[in-house]
């Protein structure tokens, strides 16, 4: 009979997890309790089906809040009033705008308000009045009559050692010192769980209330089908006609890819027999839909993930995967045994989602579409970093609090508070707050307030409360439209091209890059810069190491770069094997059998499975159980733990050495997290090999389609130098010459005024518009008349080098800009008044630039120098040798060699310490890789950007070298000569 459960869905607030409001009601005595989370539904359908599990009767509902300020508590009836509570909730939300001060009339479901909230005589016949026992008292003042209105309130927010953390997480929601918490800000310390014969005790004298409370709730049921698929059931609007038109599509399909190939064709029809049976036709079509719309609109895609594994997603143009040629079962997707739901993941542009978004939701029924949710936890450092604020330290201390955790420094009362409440948060999934799923639509049949209420976070798009752990539980399949980088800088290649040479370039059938040479000798010099997936440090230095040169060895590439591999040591076992064969060894018979292909090593999601049944006895139930571990689709500890003993009893019956099966459970485990299954790398690989096309046949074009999608794993000035290896010439934004983003004219790569850190983006918009409305700027004057620009923007301009084509030098035209813009007072001020005449042009002796002060120029307003280097501002004229390109014939000699730093990345050692890689690019423009081991990345650590001198013993691993640095320095630079002195 409790009506106002909190979990701690009641973001910052509450404390108790679901499983502890379910073990609180068995152990105080309950059997019907409301879970009504502030604001939210998050938690109310796990909340029902834990409760169904332990037999108890929960029900669901919501507490309605503006700010701290207690409104109402709704209690849903029935599926019906659930909706309607979720939809109050929703058009709040959505609209943007606080909760009413008086409930709606909702049709099923009541409303309890607050004690002193609202006269007995106000309220509608579903409404009423809670009575907390603490106020149990003043009920003897109470006409009688009143009390047929009035039901018992027992909140439930924390457990009794639980309040300071309540308090913390108050403080924390409300942005002040704990000291400063208002009591009006936070629960009372009685609302935890009060045993049911107390709480009847307390309301002995006023048995009406017990009766009212009772009755309330033996007017509710709440019924809910866990089993049933909540998407959109058909696409057409019936299912015979959605199996007929997935049969005419994949037919259609079928003929483009495979012609009359029948063996094919048989395994089409045995697809399309499982998509009828499990009823997935509308899935796949509605798949499919957003594809169509997709290739309409010019928009290039990539389908990966599971997916790829289907050969009729393969027909309709979903993916461009052949799952024959890579051997991929259909059963990894879909199967009669299945029972989580699969998903379609399609990327699309960075740019282009949104627009996808706006076919998406209309067209499916706004109200039956939202984005998934996703709730962040408290699991990082920034929770002690919150924690030691409620409390006052300084940041000094916080600091140390979180770097050295073993300071004595630290041993006090209040970070022993801290670190206890850290550790109460970090260690059960505590929930901080809802943000949203990176890719994950869900289209319902139902409206979406049947299952939750609804945000609007500034993405703009509704989204619901639940995360995709309950989404899948109560059978939903998502669609996960996600979006990158990678595929903008295909799609803008392909227009660059066209406008830079009149030449349309199609990138589809990527099959056909499969088995050009010129794009294999690229692939195996790691000549990768700005190509998807392949151009960090790790993965070119991989593809040198796997003289990789054609694409299987790339999807296998693709995997294995991933943590769980290499953690486990089979990265390198990988390599090794794959360079010579003759060293495979299999630690057991069932490794040559099902692991051939790899060479025994594990290397995606399908080969743990195969191991986990043919070694370890599980059955493929339990073995894709391991597979959603590792890609962090599962979140039951409990089942892993079943699993894993399962696994060693088989391997026990089977006489199988302990250390074998412990270490192949190893290499199993460090896959947790990160492993790719093979439809997904070879998904990848595809995407890869359409930027490696580009970027080999037009790699001019392609780098400025890489700097308008703003790069990829580097900075920017690494894809500047990547165009000028290429033959480009870059240049400066220019007025004449330059558009809002970077262009090419031949081989000229002007870079556009988004490159510029404080140019106003209007501004940078007018420029180019005015000009080709009007011609080309003649003058400062002229183009200052006609943009309206202000002088500090001006100023901008000229100090890049924007009016070079006047041939003015920089420092005149600041004088002339002074002159013509100094009493300059509003942007608006009118133009032709300012400018109705070209003015007298100041007299000034011959001023000179140098290119030190350019250089500084633009590194202050770019970020980087285009004009040359960072080794031109090098105070010392040292470069060293060897370069780069030396480094291989250099093993295992002590170099001295001179890197621009442009990437790092810190790794922890097995025994905790920090150590360091690092890439810089030589005087030439070629990159070095170095390594930096503890003991010498303390005694020199890299200090960000710069030129640094390093000293090191070249390395040598499977043909790629790197520098073991001993010690490194960063260079000096010349003087600003722009600084006074």
């Amino acid at each position: 009979m409790l009506l106002n459960l909190h979990s701690y869905y009641s973001l910052r607030f509450g404390t108790l997890g679901l499983a502890d409001l379910v073990q609180g009601m068995l152990s105080n005595g309950y059997d019907t309790a409301v879970l009504t989370d502030i604001n939210n539904s998050s938690g109310v359908l796990d909340f029902i089906r834990m409760g169904w599990d332990a037999g108890l009767n929960v029900l669901p509902g919501m507490e309605y809040r503006n700010g701290d300020r207690l409104l109402y508590i709704g209690i849903a009836r029935n599926g019906n009033g659930f909706r309607e509570l979720n939809e109050h909730m929703s058009s709040a939300n959505l609209r943007g705008r606080p909760l009413p001060e008086v409930a709606p009339e909702f049709s099923d479901a009541f409303v309890v308000y607050p004690f002193g909230a609202r006269l007995v005589t106000d309220l509608r016949d579903n409404e009423y009045i809670g009575i907390r026992p603490s106020e149990a008292t003043r009920l003897v003042r109470e006409p009688k009559v009143n009390l047929e209105r009035y039901v018992i309130l027992a909140p439930v927010t924390h457990a009794g050692d639980d309040y300071r953390l309540h308090c913390q997480l108050r403080a924390i929601d409300n942005n002040i010192l704990l000291s400063q918490l208002e009591q009006a800000q936070a629960a009372t310390r009685d609302e935890g769980f009060v045993p049911r014969a107390k709480l009847l005790e307390t309301f002995k004298p006023f048995p009406q209330l017990i009766r009212n409370t009772n009755r309330l709730l033996s007017e509710c049921r709440f019924d809910f089908n866990f089993m049933e698929v909540k998407n959109k059931r058909t696409f057409t609007g019936n299912r015979d006609d959605d199996r007929q038109l997935l049969f005419r599509y994949t037919k259609d399909g079928f003929t483009k890819r495979y012609g009359t190939d029948r063996t094919a064709w048989e395994r089409a029809e045995r697809e399309l027999s499982v998509i009828d049976k499990l009823d997935f036709a509308s899935y796949f079509l509605i798949t499919d839909d957003i594809c169509r719309y997709a290739r309409l609109k010019g928009f290039h895609y990539v389908g990966r993930g599971s997916g790829a594994n289907s050969l009729v997603a393969y027909c309709l143009g979903i993916t461009d995967v052949c799952p024959l040629q890579l051997n991929l079962p259909f059963e990894r997707f879909l199967n009669p045994k299945r029972k989580t739901p699969p998903d379609f993941d399609v990327d699309f542009s960075w740019a282009e989602r949104d627009e996808m978004y706006a076919y998406i939701f209309p067209r499916y029924r706004n109200g039956h579409v939202a984005l998934m949710g996703a709730m962040s936890t408290f699991k990082d450092r920034s929770t002690i970093r919150e924690l030691g604020k409620v409390y006052g330290l300084p940041k000094a201390e916080i600091d140390r609090l979180i770097n050295e955790p073993g300071n004595p420094l630290n041993s006090n009362r209040v970070t022993k508070l801290i670190l206890s409440s850290f550790a109460r948060l970090s260690g059960a999934d505590f929930p901080n707050q809802r943000t949203i799923h990176s890719s994950g639509v869900l289209i319902s049949e139902s409206p979406l307030t049947s299952f939750c209420a609804l945000d609007l976070p500034p993405k703009g798009l509704p989204t619901t409360q639940m995360d995709m752990y309950t989404a899948e539980d109560i059978g939903f399949e998502k669609f996960d439209i996600l979006s990158q980088r990678g595929i903008g800088h295909i799609k803008d290649c392909r227009e660059v091209v066209r406008n830079n040479t009149g030449e349309f370039i199609d990138t589809s059938n990527p099959r056909r890059f499969f088995s050009d040479p010129q794009i294999a000798e690229r692939l195996k010099k790691g000549d990768t810069i700005g190509c998807f997936y392949i151009e960090s440090p790790a993965m070119r230095q991989l593809l040198i190491k796997l003289v990789c040169d054609n694409y299987l060895t790339l999807v296998a590439a693709s995997s294995i770069i991933r943590p769980g591999v290499a953690s486990s040591g089979m990265m390198g076992e990988y390599i090794k094997r794959h360079r010579d064969p003759s060293t495979v060894t299999y630690p057991h018979p069932v490794f040559r059998e099902q692991l051939e292909e790899t060479y025994g090593v594990m290397v995606y999601q399908e080969d743990v499975m195969k191991i986990a049944n043919a070694y370890g006895g599980l059955d493929m139930a339990d073995a894709d159980v391991l597979r959603r571990m590792m890609s962090g689709k599962y979140r039951s500890k409990e089942h892993l733990v079943e699993i894993k003993d399962k696994y060693f009893d088989n391997c026990r019956k089977q006489g199988y050495p302990v250390e074998v099966s412990q270490e192949i459970w190893r290499q199993m485990e460090s896959f947790a997290g990160y492993s790719f299954n093979k439809a997904h790398s070879a998904s990848f690989a595809v995407e890869s090999y359409q930027s490696l096309f580009l970027k080999t046949y037009y790699p001019k074009e392609f780098m400025v389609a890489v700097l308008n999608n703003y790069g990829g794993f580097y900075q920017r000035k690494v894809y500047v130098n990547e165009a000028r290896k290429a033959g480009a010439d870059v240049c400066l934004p220019c007025i004449n010459r330059s558009v809002y983003n970077t262009t090419i004219y031949g081989s000229e790569i002007f870079l556009g005024f988004d490159c510029l850190l404080n140019l106003e983006k209007k501004l940078a918009e007018i420029i180019p518009r005015e000009r080709r409305q009007n011609g080309d700027y003649t003058s400062l004057e002229n183009f200052a008349m006609r943009t309206g620009t202000r002088l500090e923007q001006l100023i901008i301009l000229i100090r890049i080098g924007a009016f070079r084509c006047m041939g003015i030098g920089k420092k005149e035209l600041l004088w002339e800009a002074h002159v013509l813009l100094s009493g300059q007072k509003s942007q608006h001020a009118d133009r032709q008044l300012l400018f109705h005449t070209e003015s007298a042009k100041p007299v000034l002796p011959k001023l000179t630039d140098s290119l030190v002060e350019d250089l500084y120029d633009e590194m202050e307003l770019i970020g980087f120098g285009v004009s040359g280097t960072l080794f031109d501002l090098a105070e010392s004229e040292y470069r060293a040798l060897p370069l780069a390109k030396d480094l291989p014939n250099l093993s295992g000699k002590t170099v001295w060699i001179a890197g621009d730093l442009v990437a790092e990345k810190f790794v922890r050692t097995k025994n905790g310490e920090m150590m360091k890689f690092g890439t810089f690019l030589d005087s030439q423009g070629d990159f070095f890789d170095t390594v930096h081991f503890p003991k010498f990345l303390q005694a020199y650590p890299l200090r960000g950007a710069g030129i640094y001198i390093v000293e090191g013993t070249v390395t040598l691993e499977f043909g790629v070298p790197s520098v073991a640095v001993t010690k490194c320095q960063r260079m000096t630079l010349k003087p600003d000569p722009r600084s006074p002195e």
